[in-house]
């Protein structure tokens, strides 16, 4: 398959590196400057510099160089800047099926990738998201990885995800789209939560505590949403959950260790050199849920540490003093 990957940050250049090995890959980024450092180091020094790009991988910073002939588009930018590129891809008249990587809710509206979609491109045209526990470090170095690729049209979400599947890369249809962009989006915060939980050295059990709470946080909202609840127990829930809330390679969890040391939100984000999703989705996750009349307890103490990271100590105690209530309570 011709498949071209838009964005040329870490996950897009990840992909693009492990698709490459069985299909036509062209990974385009709007820089010019970064498209022509790529293309003369053969890697992305930027955002993944230990990984080299195979001979095949083509690059572009052309889109209608970059579109032609392409099968299948796949969008590798942030939530925010989903919107654009889809209205590119509108004007270029595209045809082909699109999947989206991204995370989140975009601002200010706390829209979920599909509504964006929805409002730009036909309703009709051929779509769906790739979600799941992975980072692109392991990804791009081939280490084994499942992911989740889901869709409204099942029969998009099966020929994508049988296309897509291979070598160490497992792809897995789903039909759930909403369930499987909630729970892309609200592990984020909650992985800034699990970082500030781990910087104050509250221990393994409060980890444990805090995962299994978020994950019962996560499916609420999504089921208020019209997801299944059985999607939450899935890769694109509890997969990419416990992934991005314990593991050292988590941009989010390391934004909440920053936080608990006494570091500012801007400060703790330019020490990663990549965008941390949650810092933008928590409060558009609590906007939503508001909206639901859905409770949100760690997304709200999570938005107060953003608000003010020096109450970060107090922010938690609060959390830990809540009324105790049963734990499959509608409002737990």
């Amino acid at each position: 398959m011709k498949i071209t990957i838009l964005g040329g940050g870490a996950w897009g250049s990840a992909l693009a590196i492990n698709l490459a090995a069985a299909h036509q890959v062209t990974l385009w980024a709007r820089d010019s400057a970064q498209v022509a450092a790529m293309a003369r180091e053969r890697r992305n020094t930027r955002y993944l510099p230990e990984a080299a790009f195979p001979e095949n991988l083509q690059l572009a910073a052309d889109l209608p160089h970059a579109l032609r002939g392409s099968q299948c588009v796949i969008v590798a930018v942030t939530v925010a800047g989903l919107r654009g590129i889809l209205q590119q891809l509108r004007e270029a008249s595209v045809a082909v099926p699109v999947l989206w990587l991204c995370k989140g809710f975009e601002q200010p509206q706390a829209k979920l990738p599909h509504e964006v979609f929805a409002e730009v491109m036909a309703v009709a045209h051929p779509h769906a998201v790739l979600s799941g526990p992975s980072f692109a470090q392991e990804v791009a170095a081939g280490l084994p990885a499942a992911l989740t690729l889901a869709s409204a049209q099942p029969e998009v979400a099966t020929r994508l995800a049988q296309a897509l599947h291979g070598g160490t890369l497992r792809v897995y249809s789903h039909d759930d789209m909403v369930g499987v962009e909630v729970g892309g989006a609200v592990k984020n915060v909650m992985a800034i939560a699990a970082g500030v939980c781990d910087g104050f050295g509250l221990g393994h059990n409060a980890r444990a505590a805090l995962i299994t709470r978020g994950l019962a946080e996560m499916t609420r909202l999504g089921v208020a949403l019209g997801a299944r609840a059985e999607t939450f127990m899935g890769l694109s829930g509890i997969g990419d959950l416990i992934l991005t809330c314990t593991g050292d390679l988590s941009r989010n969890r390391r934004v909440g260790l920053a936080l608990a040391r006494g570091e500012a939100v801007a400060a703790a984000q330019a020490g990663l050199g990549h965008v941390a999703e949650g810092v933008f989705t928590a409060a558009e996750v609590q906007r939503r849920a508001r909206q639901l009349g859905v409770d949100v307890p760690i997304t709200d103490a999570v938005c107060r540490v953003l608000e003010a990271p020096q109450r970060a100590a107090d922010v938690v105690r609060e959390l830990l003093a809540r009324d105790a209530k049963p734990e499959h309570g509608r409002r737990s």
